[in-house]
């Protein structure tokens, strides 16, 4: 706490300096003012005022700040957002306010959109794997429920944004970036704009060894998109994209190796090869209609399809999973009187999911051969998973006032409907099971409401908001058992926030802070039980949770005026915060036949502080520098609290030159990740999923292999990237 209290020291006596001076810079349109503050800020406040509560924005500056492909880096620097990773460059897991961590792998419990067309699938859980990230220009996240703008989610929304250049003509990009670990990086690019719209077209490559043992990553993305107005009335977006990814898979290590830096790997995943190979294929169509000056309406279609092999130490899987659905939001903007008006959105979200998923389980016992269990042991099934959202939402603006009233409210539905395909009689000697089922829960209603008061470039908000995590097929089936889950809930959160974003010293220093409470219902954890001799897991509602924090964001824009300063643009210093108080309140079950209660115990995988502390120097000249400091508190990974991983820190840099010459833009970097060689991790096995132990794992049978361990050493990357410009 000391070195947050100094920093926020130092960036107040630095904008005091700077308070004195007067500069212009682009106007933000919710201001009558010039605004001097940093580039996201007019984003930033724009969604906070629409949401009507905490939304943080990243733009290309804070994206390009590391290599856009670790994407968990630039994440990581917004308070009350930590992102883990299972591989090198995939299994990224995003965790806002302390939920999204609960399934073993990949995200459940909040919800991703591309270019407003939902990554998240039917049934809740998202993949990031195949996703570009070195086209993202923009990302928000609205932390918390928003269910009445987005159906469903209980940690929040996570909006990633690509767009065309704004600049009219064609523009061809090249980068090309090297790095340790083999690392070879590149990307091509042709943008097409004119007066009535544009396209793009982009074809990516990313290929490393890895800084782990069998931890190889390659990746080949093509995409195509961009917008075009048809009349006066109408506009049209589209997006297609065909990406292939490969991420090796080494496995989880015993913490005892962790903390002395030694990693060999996991033996029982070198043995299987164990990997994730995805190819996916997505695009939409969205069309825009303005009716009139008071309504519009925006529809998009939408459909991937993500097939998947997954080889783990202890099962061989394929999947295809089509997802298909629409998304379509009216809007009326009108005055009441002179000194009222409002906005109105109504919309509608509906997805479809049909997977096809077949999971062979590899031998219990370490073998010499490659080989799996009987097919008797394994699973072939058929799913269809249904999800329907209606919402509504209303704000009044009281122009007199410099108030808001925001009311909103959603209807989520879901339903699942499965298939045993090796239960079909005759099929299979001995099969004597079927764990086909079908499943709907009860209609969902959500609120949010809202007040809003401006004052003096400060956004006053204060907020109460519902949403609800719905369990997902897999987790509402005990397949050990061969019967539903039938006394399986989703969960519920309810969240009351009170955010303040604002400017301040002639709007140079910008800052959000936001207090909240956030208590979830029929919280939903996976436990272990035993049928006779035979071990099982299966997920159950185990009470409530309690998520109470404080989250500080800062940012400040100094632009010197001083002659012997004069070769600085700009220098811009921030911090982000989160000192968080998540504990089980009421959190009693069963565990391993004995009942135990972990009521007050904190809530695993959550430290009680996470800090980021930053700065960007900008010269006239083209030269410009990145530093960001991160540090992750301490954490338990157990419900009884008696696992305690320490925090670390990590140490980023880049530096960088820029310059113009004739029609070409270029940029020369080099950066480094973990600078001062620091032990980390990436992603750690939480609540009853601890314990790990794989036959042939190379390790001792009493040590547990339950952590993923980052790159514990410095490594750098540096590359080259330049835009030619045809008139």
């Amino acid at each position: 706490m000391k070195f947050t209290s100094s920093l926020l020291v130092v960036l107040f006596l630095c904008a005091d300096i700077q308070a004195q001076e007067t500069t212009t810079k682009e106007s933000i349109s919710l201001l009558p003012i010039a605004v001097k503050s940093r580039k996201k800020t007019e984003k930033e406040r724009a969604e906070f005022k629409r949401h009507g509560q905490s939304t943080e924005a990243l733009t290309e500056a804070e994206l390009n700040r590391n290599n856009s492909a670790f994407i968990e880096h630039a994440l990581n620097t917004i308070a009350g957002v930590q992102t883990d990773k299972r591989t090198a460059l995939g299994g990224q897991r995003i965790v806002i306010r302390g939920y999204g961590n609960d399934q073993k792998f990949n995200n459940w419990g909040i919800k991703a959109y591309y270019n407003s067309i939902p990554i998240t699938s039917a049934d809740g859980v998202t993949v990031l794997d195949d996703i570009d990230f070195s086209l993202v220009n923009n990302i928000e996240i609205v932390k918390g429920p928003a269910t009445t703008l987005y159906g469903g989610g209980v940690g929040g929304v996570a909006r990633f944004y690509i767009k065309a250049s704004e600049v009219k003509g064609t523009h061809v990009l090249q980068k090309i970036n090297t790095g340790s670990f083999g690392l070879l990086q590149t990307q091509t690019r042709v943008d097409w704009v004119s007066d009535k719209g544009a396209v793009v077209f982009n074809v990516g490559h990313i290929e490393a060894d890895g800084y782990r043992p069998r931890g190889a990553s390659n990746k080949n993305m093509f995409s195509v998109f961009g917008n075009y107005t048809l009349n006066e009335k109408e506009k049209i977006q589209f997006y297609a994209s065909h990406n292939y990814s490969h991420e090796g898979v080494t496995g989880q290590i015993p913490y005892a190796d962790y903390y002395a830096g030694v990693d060999s790997g996991n033996k029982a995943y070198a043995k299987q090869n164990a990997r994730n190979e995805l190819l996916a294929t997505r695009f939409s169509i969205t069309h825009e209609y303005q009716f009139n000056k008071q309504w519009s309406n925006t529809t998009s279609l939408f459909y991937s399809n993500v097939e998947q092999h997954a080889v783990s130490a202890g099962a061989d899987g394929n999947s295809y999973n089509p997802n298909f659905g629409y998304r379509s939001i009216f809007t009326l903007k009108q005055k009441i009187n002179d000194h009222i008006n409002h906005q109105l959105y109504l919309g509608s979200e509906f997805q479809q999911a049909r997977s096809l998923a077949s999971s062979f389980r590899f031998p219990t016992i370490d073998t010499t051969a490659l080989v799996v269990q009987n097919i008797s042991k394994g699973s072939f099934l058929k799913t269809s998973t249904n999800q329907y959202a209606l919402f509504v939402h209303e704000r009044i603006n009281f122009d007199a006032l410099q108030s808001a009233i925001i009311i909103g409210l959603s209807m989520n539905q879901l339903h699942y409907n499965r298939t045993d395909l090796l239960a079909a009689p005759g099929l299979l000697t001995g099969y004597n099971k079927d764990i086909s089922f079908n499943k709907q829960f009860e209609t969902s209603f959500n609120p949010h409401i809202a007040i809003q008061k401006t004052y003096k470039n400060q956004i006053i908000n204060l907020s109460y908001s519902e949403g609800l995590n719905a369990p997902t097929a897999s987790t509402s089936f005990i397949s050990t058992l061969n019967i539903t889950n039938d006394k399986l809930l989703p969960e519920k959160a309810k969240m009351i926030d009170f955010s303040v974003q604002g400017l301040l010293l002639g709007t140079c220093l910008d800052y959000q802070l936001s207090i909240f409470s956030i208590n979830v219902e029929n919280k939903l954890t996976q436990l272990a039980g035993m049928s006779g001799t035979t071990p099982y897991t299966y997920w159950s509602n185990t009470g409530t949770q309690q998520n109470k924090g404080m989250e500080l964001s800062i940012g400040y824009s100094w632009q010197p005026r001083i002659k012997a300063l004069q070769w600085i643009k700009k220098i811009e210093p921030f911090i982000a915060t989160s000192n968080y108080q998540f504990e089980y309140t009421n959190f009693k079950t069963l565990m391993n036949g004995l009942a135990v209660d972990y009521s007050g115990k904190q809530v695993v995988g959550i430290p009680k502080m996470k800090y980021t502390v930053g700065i960007d120097i900008q010269t006239e000249k083209g030269f410009y520098a990145n530093a960001t400091y991160y540090y992750l508190g301490d954490v338990y990974t157990d419900f009884a609290n008696s696992n305690l991983v320490k925090g670390f820190t990590q140490l980023h840099a880049k530096l960088g030159f820029q310059w113009k010459y004739k029609k070409c833009d270029f940029d020369m970097y080099v950066g480094a990740n973990n600078i001062t060689n620091q032990i980390n991790y990436t992603f750690l096995f939480l609540g009853n999923n601890i314990n790990d132990k794989d036959p042939g794992n190379g390790y001792a049978s009493t040590l547990s292999t339950d952590v993923t361990p980052g790159c514990k050493q410095l490594n750098w990357w540096g590359g080259l990237k330049f835009c030619y410009h045809l008139k």
